[in-house]
């Protein structure tokens, strides 16, 4: 589950994961990364690791900070991870250059303005757990569909509505 107490963590790690790819990347051109691998890779790396702290935020922080794509960067993250084979250079050059600069300064802002004793002290909510508990049903939902399985069963067995199966 994820707990308020470790949001603070995990925008540190924003930061210092952001500000590593921020040095690595600094005075290199696109073709420089490129032809770098010990670089291009580090950039990659750093930017993954910058994902999944974002990934692990709590929704409830994630929500209560929208100027932030986090969706975007928590993508960013899978590709990376998931689909590293087809990761388009250019797009981690950009990130790199555009993106992470941005993301950086929203992070520092938010370490500077929250009350941390307050926000850990928050009230806990279920609401993260019932996210990720939903999330995973439409997943397997989405993969008993695949396999043929009727909207009847995979309502059964995930506890969705069929009218939600359907629009899977």
């Amino acid at each position: 589950m994820r707990e308020r107490a470790r949001d603070k963590g995990r925008l540190e790690d924003i930061v210092e994961y952001s500000s590593n790819v921020i040095e690595l990347i600094k005075g290199y051109s696109f073709e420089a990364l490129v032809n770098d691998k010990r670089t291009y890779y580090s950039v990659m790396k750093n930017i993954e690791v910058v994902g999944e702290a974002a990934y692990m935020l709590t929704h409830t922080f994630k929500k209560s900070h929208p100027a932030t794509p986090w969706k975007i960067v928590q993508g960013m993250r899978h590709v990376l991870v998931h689909d590293y084979a087809t990761v388009d250079d250019r797009e981690l050059y950009n990130t790199a250059v555009n993106d992470i600069p941005i993301l950086l300064n929203q992070v520092k802002k938010y370490l500077a303005e929250t009350n941390w004793e307050e926000w850990q002290n928050g009230p806990n909510d279920y609401e993260d757990t019932l996210d990720v508990a939903h999330q995973t049903s439409i997943d397997h939902a989405r993969r008993m569909k695949a396999k043929g399985f009727s909207i009847s069963d995979i309502s059964e067995i995930t506890g969705l509505a069929p009218e939600d199966i359907e629009k899977l």
